[in-house]
């Protein structure tokens, strides 16, 4: 069984997907993903990203479609025209259920027990200091960056800020790749930060997590897991 499996989406997106993702691994498996995404897959034969395959292109070309015609399964979280004879499943990218944890809703498209929580193959290290990542993909979710700059005072260890590359935080660490990223997050004794993607990847890395949420539904974006504390418009 070849299945190939489609994952548009920003970080926190294709986190919470994971164990929908993991549960259709088949005899060989290929994710196509976004470039950003792509190195927080690791259970894949092979990935590759949207752009580069093809997919996204206006009129699907012979290769791409060649390549298509190789798998014996497809599911997509991206809809595309031209492919009715190929063998696709579609399903919706973002959660449609009130009140289901995203993990649950992807679980459900895929038949899968519901209650798994995102993990990613990365031992927590417990290194002794905090990370705070202050920015998310929108400003309504972000806590106001003196209030973090006030919580880091009050924390008994050192404390390293993270931010994107476009994110104004002059003292900030940069990481140009995720799984870069992961590996440094993993020896954090604790972390802080927005709804955000890399709130997300904090907690797949099993790092005590703090997650902060003052628009969106905790109860269907928070981080999962034991490890994980949310702060609804503290």
């Amino acid at each position: 069984m070849k299945r190939l499996l489609i994952r548009p989406g920003a970080i926190g997106d294709c986190i919470v997907s994971l164990p929908a993702l993991e549960y259709l691994r088949a005899d060989y498996t290929e994710v196509w993903t976004t470039e950003a995404n792509r190195p927080l897959i690791r259970f894949a034969d092979r990935t590759d990203t949207i752009i580069r395959s093809g997919l996204d292109a206006l009129h699907l070309s012979d290769a791409t479609l060649q390549r298509l015609s190789q798998f014996d399964e497809i599911y997509s979280w991206r809809r595309r025209d031209g492919v009715s004879h190929l063998p696709f499943r579609f399903f919706p990218a973002l959660p449609t259920t009130p009140g289901l944890h995203a993990t649950d809703f992807y679980l459900s498209q895929v038949g899968a027990p519901l209650g798994a929580i995102p993990k990613l193959p990365i031992s927590w290290r417990n290194e002794g200091y905090a990370v705070i990542h202050p920015f998310s993909g929108s400003p309504r979710k972000n806590w106001p960056l003196e209030n973090f700059r006030r919580l880091a005072e009050t924390l008994d260890m050192p404390v390293h800020w993270i931010a994107g590359p476009e994110e104004p935080l002059p003292e900030a660490r940069r990481f140009d790749n995720l799984w870069d990223l992961a590996h440094f997050l993993a020896g954090a004794s604790r972390y802080i930060g927005n709804d955000s993607g890399i709130t997300h990847l904090a907690a797949a890395c099993q790092v005590p997590t703090t997650a902060i949420f003052l628009t969106t539904d905790p109860s269907v974006w928070a981080p999962r897991g034991p490890h994980v504390t949310v702060l609804l418009n503290p």
